[in-house]
């Protein structure tokens, strides 16, 4: 057998590859990537919600994605983001369970802040929990009216809020 250095380079480079091919497909078998993703379709024109997770589990007798550790959802045709710490996708109820401290922004600036979130995808419509002795936030941005170039009337003065004791 010859030694290393008598060996052409291009052998050296075959050899190196056989060896670290096996190690490098074993290594990306045996430790998956961080970040998982998945990609549910809806109906109607099958536009992609894509859910981002630490770890993500299907289960094919229910139809439901459970996302947990870093949770992050994309649903562009409806323009919104969320971050939490797990999601529950459920196929068949077409519904998102978000809890572990919420955060679902729309484009143009709307969001929620809440423990726990429930979106209703053929409705469009949230339903958010807040955490013990804590209350759910909302931010709405509103469009204010403008009448042939005036300003519009400011809004009147709320009175303070008074404690019974």
């Amino acid at each position: 057998m010859m030694s290393c250095y008598k060996l052409p380079i291009s052998q050296m480079r075959r050899v190196g590859l056989a060896l670290l091919l096996p190690a490098f497909l074993l290594g990306t078998s045996a430790f998956p990537n961080q970040v998982q993703s998945a990609t549910a379709q809806t109906s109607g024109g099958n536009r992609p919600l894509t859910i981002r997770a630490d770890v993500q589990e299907y289960d094919a007798n229910t139809q439901v994605v459970t996302a947990r550790g870093n949770v992050q959802m994309f649903y562009p045709a409806r323009q919104l983001q969320a971050t939490a710490a797990q999601a529950q996708y459920f196929s068949k109820e077409r519904r998102i369970d978000f809890s572990g401290n919420v955060y679902i922004l729309q484009q143009g600036g709307n969001s929620i802040r809440a423990e726990k979130v429930t979106y209703l995808i053929d409705e469009g419509r949230f339903v958010a929990l807040p955490q013990s002795n804590r209350q759910v936030e909302s931010i709405y941005m509103l469009q204010e009216s403008d009448n042939d170039g005036q300003t519009a009337t400011p809004a009147p003065k709320t009175p303070e809020f008074k404690r019974s004791n």
